[in-house]
């Protein structure tokens, strides 16, 4: 790095504030809804009506966020658990429907908008449903299981005309902006690489296969992914381990910081060109503490993006005349001053966000796109699934952002889709 302070000083000095977020799950940042202007004051009538779909875990965490913001009524939720989905209901109140079924909560009429936190490989299916039946749509992220799903959800959104906030949340925190306009307007000099350090996946253990307990649907959980016995290490949490259902900590943790990488770069509408990784990876469908991976994604500007398992968790942006470091409740810079340096009127602005519920439901009034609209969700998953492809086949990647294919080896580009589960089927 400039300035006398070397790479491995600066991620050294970052790593006490930045220890926190390592592996904690990714909750949403809730903000109470009258911080947000939501007050008593809003009509019945003028209130979204809104529909959630997976409730344990992070859909827990955004219907705290609901129940008390005035501008929404949850009138229905849905979950595969009955243990979720009553705890749900009753968080809400008696007024709240329940279901096991997504399709029954979609069929209502009533329902203007639905946020859905079901496992990824539930992601597309939901939300492409959601579009066929005229809601608007908060899903989270990482938004896909594939680049293909990517692909289809992008089509069934603008086809029917959806609002669509994914839910990678930084988009909505200053800190991350402010860096990413820091670099886009050249304030450390012209952008050299970026670092994002995700950390790596903890161990995925297994119990012995078992009966699902009572209450829980074992075959919708799976839905379009391959039939297994039950076991309390594929599910929940832990689901994002097996290549089944999720990517890892390649599309958990990179699915934020990768993120992040492309809006301080400039690349929401693109992506790569090639993609090197190495590491140890295993290939039978667990992950366990021996995953450390580091992805190298070139651009076609010839900048480097480097995903890696190490510590601490955050993003490193390079520039010619210093260096910003920035992850959650963490900006730093060197030289320090860079972070105190204005955004001019004539500099880039990039999209600000009132909190990321917030946009989402302003944007379902005015129609507007939202801070993470459903392109720059897919865009940045994109880039997980292309280092996840890298280090499971031990390949170099040429891709072509353009007509989304893998363009070196056409026998790769069948790791951008996989079969579905009799009888669910992924719309064209």
């Amino acid at each position: 790095m400039s300035r006398g302070v070397t790479r491995r000083t600066f991620f050294k000095r970052s790593a006490g504030a930045a220890a926190g977020v390592g592996l904690g799950l990714a909750l949403p940042a809730i903000i109470p809804g009258r911080a947000l202007g939501a007050d008593d004051t809003v009509a019945a009538s003028e209130r979204i009506r809104v529909g959630m779909i997976g409730v344990g875990g992070m859909g827990s965490g955004h219907l705290g966020g609901l129940v008390g913001n005035r501008q929404v009524e949850v009138v229905a939720v849905c979950d595969v658990d009955q243990g979720h989905r009553e705890d749900a209901r009753a968080r809400v109140g008696e007024k709240c429907a329940a279901y096991n079924d997504f399709r029954e909560l979609l069929d209502r009429q009533d329902i203007d908008a639905v946020w859905i936190a079901t496992p990824d490989h539930w992601h597309t299916l939901t939300s492409i449903s959601a579009c066929q039946a005229g809601k608007d749509i908060y899903c989270e992220k990482p938004l896909t299981l594939t680049i293909a799903e990517g692909k289809a959800l992008r089509n069934a959104v603008r086809r029917y005309g959806r609002v669509f906030q994914t839910g990678s949340q930084q988009r909505s925190d200053w800190n991350f902006r402010y860096a990413c306009e820091l670099v886009r307007n050249r304030k450390a000099g012209k952008l050299k690489r970026i670092t994002a350090n995700i950390g790596g996946a903890p161990a995925s253990g297994f119990d012995a296969d078992r009966e699902p307990p009572p209450g829980l649907d074992w075959n919708m959980w799976l839905g379009p992914a391959p039939w297994v016995p039950y076991n309390p290490q594929r599910c929940f949490y832990n689901f994002r381990w097996f290549y089944d259902y999720s990517g890892g900590k390649m599309t958990d943790w990179g699915a934020h910081h990768n993120d992040i990488g492309q809006w301080g770069h400039g690349m929401d509408d693109s992506g790569p060109v090639r993609i090197e990784a190495a590491g140890t990876f295993p290939n039978d469908g667990l992950f366990d503490t021996a995953t450390t991976f580091r992805v190298e994604y070139t651009y076609a500007d010839g900048i480097k993006q480097y995903c890696t398992s190490d510590d601490p968790n955050g993003i490193l942006f390079e520039c010619a005349d210093g260096n910003i470091f920035v992850s959650r409740g963490v900006l730093e810079s060197d030289p320090p001053d860079l972070i105190k340096l204005p955004i001019g009127p004539d500099d880039v602005h990039l999209y600000e966000s009132p909190g990321h519920h917030q946009n989402f439901l302003d944007c379902i009034k005015t129609r507007q796109r939202p801070i993470c609209d459903v392109e720059i969700g897919f865009r940045s998953v994109a880039v997980c699934h292309l280092g996840n492809i890298a280090l499971r086949t031990g390949k170099v990647l040429e891709w072509d952002p353009v007509s989304e294919r893998i363009t070196n080896d056409e026998s790769l580009n069948r790791w951008l889709s996989r079969p579905y589960r009799a009888p669910w089927v992924l719309p064209a």
